[in-house]
């Protein structure tokens, strides 16, 4: 694996995916208004990629790992979060699964990300 720098990580590469998902439906006229919800999910999807970039300049791939474990806690509090903005209708079905499916793939390349840190040693 070839990387220099955080953005050529896949999974913060697909996290920015994710953070344009949950930036254009928080628009939606509904959800706009919930303030708290918006917000919370908002942060939870940037989180994702934060801690992937910061966690690339913490010095050891065991605190790499560490940040790259609170990106995959964020992508499950976002998982959490589409499920309150589902039931409460502020989500089709469709845009719910879609949001839920990347938030898969971010944890899924963190998670082998991961792995790929802990052989490196």
């Amino acid at each position: 694996m070839n990387i220099k720098k955080f953005e050529d990580i896949e999974a913060w590469k697909e996290s920015r995916k994710l953070i344009k998902i949950i930036y254009k439906f928080t628009e939606k006229k509904s959800l706009s208004k919930d303030f708290g919800l918006k917000d919370q999910i908002q942060r939870a999807a940037v989180s994702c990629a934060s801690n992937i970039a910061e966690g690339f300049d913490s010095g050891s791939n065991q605190q790499f790992i560490q940040f790259l474990l609170y990106s995959r806690r964020s992508s499950s509090e976002v998982q959490s979060l589409l499920y309150v903005a589902l039931d409460i209708g502020y989500l089709t079905e469709q845009e719910f699964q879609d949001s839920y499916e990347q938030t898969k793939t971010v944890a899924r390349l963190i998670n082998g990300f991961i792995t790929y840190l802990k052989n490196a040693r």
